[in-house]
């Protein structure tokens, strides 16, 4: 009886152990001790010299030298020609979640769940490290967890919790110790951000920013609706971030450059940072006057068969147009440029995000895209790089651990067939990327999104968002 007893225990005790075991193993094989040899190294520190012809040595996940001597028994990867830069932090996106398409009884499993390791991907490969996720739940948590214990390989993920006003589902405040409250719950849950959404009131939205500023949590999010006509007005102290330069637009008459110059001036006068995402209000301007774009996207084959339903044939932006929509989205297109511009001119802090999640914005390949429009805009190639990395890093509070190339710094790291400083679409001609140290060469970058495309294909039949939802 006690043999059997204790037969069970250890039976019980390897169930337990043999996945962490599995994980951790695969992260400690991918994990290797790397020198880059004869690489140009950018390393988008504030001075941002140059060094060529550099050996970069990688151990335990850490830029260990640079142009040291390189020990024995290292893997060695000639890198003469290319750009090493640090890796890119999107500060805009929105993670799938697994859904319930009906009620369920406890216990019983989502109707549709996303592969972590899918979602993931195309960040990785696009060389994206670290991303921001402004609509983070409770999966977000797991999502990350199954990343640390090297379950997933994929970027390091800072969560904020959304609080907006009125009814509906998710977090919602509509008196000032309402929001406060649900700032203290947030916290407590684990998250590391505020969001702010449109429907706030004022008293509530000025409560919420005060009381993230006592738990010691930053705010980024829209401009409510509210001060439409006092822009100035939300522009409170502790109002870290505006999460797309669309929200300015709201409180836009002249839609000219001198207006934007005044509207980057409160900004600045603030200490509030912008994320534009231009990418998303290019995308959706685009899908209210045609879908053919969107239809004839490479990149489309590597998003869930699910969402490329929903985006095809229930496409709320091209269904709901009208001509005047049509021309109204272009117009807030062209303002958005003028607003980055005033920005640069103006000092505004501007960090790179995509809204990924949006149909259209491809996760991973749209802050490529981004970074396109935001020298478009205005920005030289190496300020869109700089809102891609040392920024954000300074605003997530994790600037001593990546945003650049430097000794002590986490092996986040991209690694380039050309200079991306003499021209930004050289972003995308990625030979390798190296996330937490770990190596993804280009050939195995190609082989994960074929077999993710060819997954995706495969399971189409199984995913037509219409059936699916009128069920």
């Amino acid at each position: 009886m006690i043999r059997n007893f204790l037969f069970t225990i250890i039976l019980i005790s390897l169930f337990l152990v043999i996945p962490f075991s599995v994980c951790a193993q695969k992260k400690s094989d991918q994990s290797v001790e790397i020198a880059i040899t004869n690489v140009n190294i950018i390393p988008m520190t504030i001075n941002n010299h140059v060094i060529y012809n550099a050996t970069v040595l990688i151990k335990d996940n850490y830029i260990q030298s640079i142009n040291n001597e390189i020990p024995d028994g290292v893997k060695i990867i000639n890198a003469k020609g290319k750009w090493l830069i640090p890796g890119l932090i999107d500060m805009h996106v929105h993670l799938p979640s697994d859904v319930n398409t009906k009620p369920k009884f406890p216990t019983e499993a989502p109707d549709i769940v996303f592969e972590v390791q899918d979602i993931m991907t195309l960040f990785v490969t696009n060389g994206v490290t670290t991303i921001f996720n402004l609509n983070a739940n409770l999966e977000s948590f797991s999502q990350r967890k199954e990343i640390q214990k090297g379950c997933v390989l994929g970027p390091r993920i800072a969560v904020a919790a959304l609080i907006d006003g009125g009814e509906g589902n998710g977090r919602r405040a509509n008196t000032p110790e309402q929001g406060r409250q649900t700032v203290r719950i947030a916290k407590a849950e684990g998250f590391e951000f505020i969001k702010l959404y449109s429907k706030l009131n004022i008293e509530t939205y000025k409560a919420i920013i005060d009381e993230a500023n006592k738990q010691g949590l930053k705010t980024v999010g829209h401009i409510p609706n509210v001060f439409q006509n006092d822009l100035k007005g939300a522009f409170v102290p502790h109002f870290d971030m505006v999460a797309h330069a669309e929200e300015f637009s709201k409180s836009a008459k002249d839609f000219n450059y001198a207006e934007a110059l005044s509207f980057a001036k409160i900004a600045k006068e603030n200490g509030t940072w912008v994320t534009p995402t231009l990418t998303a209000m290019e995308w959706i301007a685009d899908q209210t006057n045609s879908l053919e774009r969107l239809e004839s996207l490479t990149t489309l084959a590597y998003v869930h068969p699910l969402l490329q339903s929903k985006w095809l044939t229930s496409n709320s932006y091209n269904k709901n147009s009208t001509p005047e929509t049509i021309a109204y989205f272009k117009k807030l297109v062209e303002f958005q440029k003028l607003l980055v511009k005033a920005f640069k001119e103006s000092g505004v802090p501007v960090t790179a995000g995509t809204d990924a999640g949006v149909s259209g914005v491809v996760s991973g390949f749209s802050l490529h895209d981004e970074l396109v429009l935001l020298v478009e805009a205005g920005m030289t190639p190496e300020e869109a790089l700089v809102s891609a990395t040392r920024l954000p890093a300074i605003w997530l509070g994790l600037d001593s651990k990546i945003g650049t190339v430097e000794v002590g710094k986490l092996a986040d790291l991209i690694l380039l067939d050309e200079n991306p400083l003499d021209k930004i679409k050289n972003i995308s001609k990625i030979s390798g990327v190296i996330v937490n140290g770990q190596l993804i060469e280009k050939d195995k970058i190609n082989e994960m999104l074929s077999e993710l495309a060819t997954k995706n294909n495969t399971l189409k039949p199984d995913f037509d968002w219409k059936k699916m939802m009128s069920n």
